[in-house]
């Protein structure tokens, strides 16, 4: 496995961020630590280029704040920036940083612009190189310290192959004519913004089950809930780890009145009932003392609703999708990266009657309308016709 050197000082940090501005291409990965905590942060920062691998530890530094010198390489035009399903990664450097990108390569997305049938980054390195990359860690606690042997070796590899892996995909898009699809796609995600965390009061109808539920049950269940949020945010828990779903479900509908009746459910400990048993207990009073009322048609959710839709509607979704799997095959996509069904719904709520209205839907990406936006509107045309 590959070398690494460990950066745990400012001046580590700033001498390694003088070398990398010298650079032309610059692999990355982070690991957080969102497993163990509520409040989740970077934890560790892998960098390659193509001589050697630095992982930074923004612990050591005194916290993510401390990465600042790594924001000029980020924000750099003239130095492009590799990562493997880049989402995540410039979600918490954006939050935990402030930092901004420019010059963006995400191999995952060209995987999937060029239909590769397995877009993790272990799949990609074996495919391409016969090397079978480290699994064992993927669920560590990298706020903890001293960090293992074993995790410092896993999240080198994360980036080790990442240079060569995106040079190959690159002539593989280029060959493809798609490099300028996969080069838009990370043109809007280097610039998406992400809205601070809220916590969502709706989320116990998400719940699988929740639904089932009387609506005493699920007054019941609200309370769990809630109950469950502030407890997990005193011990900065995530909530599954304070009390899982499926046990939220159970002390729901059995709605037990004393701690042996609520010990009596699976999920709930003997350590749960010393810590949380009163607590719990209340919240099924409370819950149970009123019915809940009708359940919200909207949730609170990322991205747009989508709208129920009528018969004329689902008609033309149902056109919109034959020509989608008719496409996607012929391109050798999954059908989903070609269009996704959310949009394919604004296009039938839209009908647009050209490829320059069809680019202004929402969720419609420029080379999607640039490419294929003429026979999309005729299919749309044709169904049209026939009803």
């Amino acid at each position: 496995m590959a070398e690494f050197e460990r950066i745990e000082t400012v001046e580590e940090l700033e001498k390694l961020a003088t070398e990398l501005s010298k650079q032309k291409v610059v692999a990355f990965d982070t690991e957080a630590d969102s497993f163990y905590h509520y409040y989740d942060k970077t934890c560790l920062v892998q960098v390659a280029t193509r001589k050697k691998i630095s992982l930074i530890d923004p612990l050591a530094l005194g916290g993510p704040a401390a990465l600042a010198p790594l924001g000029p390489i980020m924000a750099s035009p003239d130095i492009r920036k590799i990562f493997h399903a880049a989402e995540y990664d410039l979600f918490v450097l954006k939050r935990d940083c402030g930092f901004e990108f420019r010059s963006l390569f995400d191999t995952m997305i060209s995987a999937q612009l060029l239909g590769y049938p397995s877009i993790g980054l272990a799949a990609l390195i074996e495919r391409h190189f016969d090397i079978k990359l480290p699994k064992d860690e993927q669920r560590s606690d990298w706020s903890s310290r001293p960090l293992r042997d074993s995790q410092l070796t896993y999240a080198a590899a994360d980036v080790s192959h990442l240079i060569p892996l995106a040079s190959l995909l690159e002539k593989e898009l280029r060959k493809a004519k798609r490099l300028e699809w996969a080069q838009e796609d990370f043109e809007t995600l280097q610039h998406r913004a992400w809205p601070e965390r809220a916590f969502d009061k709706l989320g116990y109808l998400r719940i699988k089950g929740a639904r089932t539920l009387d609506p005493k049950s699920l007054s019941v269940l609200r309370e769990l809930f809630l109950i469950r949020d502030k407890r997990a945010r005193e011990i900065d828990r995530p909530p599954f780890k304070v009390l899982g779903n499926r046990a939220l479900l159970e002390i729901a509908e059995g709605q037990p009145a004393t701690e042996k009746a609520l010990g009596n459910i699976k999920g709930v400990s003997d350590l749960i009932l010393r810590r949380f048993g009163r607590e719990i207990l209340d919240a099924v009073a409370r819950g149970a003392e009123k019915n809940h009322g009708p359940i919200p048609k909207k949730l609170n959710g990322n991205g747009p609703s989508r709208r129920r839709m009528d018969k004329p509607t689902e008609k033309l979704v149902g056109a919109l999708k034959r020509w989608r799997t008719a496409r996607a095959k012929d391109l050798g996509m999954d059908p989903g990266v070609l269009c996704p069904n959310a949009t394919l719904e604004a296009i039938a709520w839209a009908q647009p009657k050209d490829p320059g209205e069809l680019a202004e839907v929402q969720g419609v990406k420029g080379w999607f309308a640039r490419n294929f936006g003429a026979e999309l509107v005729d299919a749309l045309g044709e169904d049209s016709s026939e009803g």
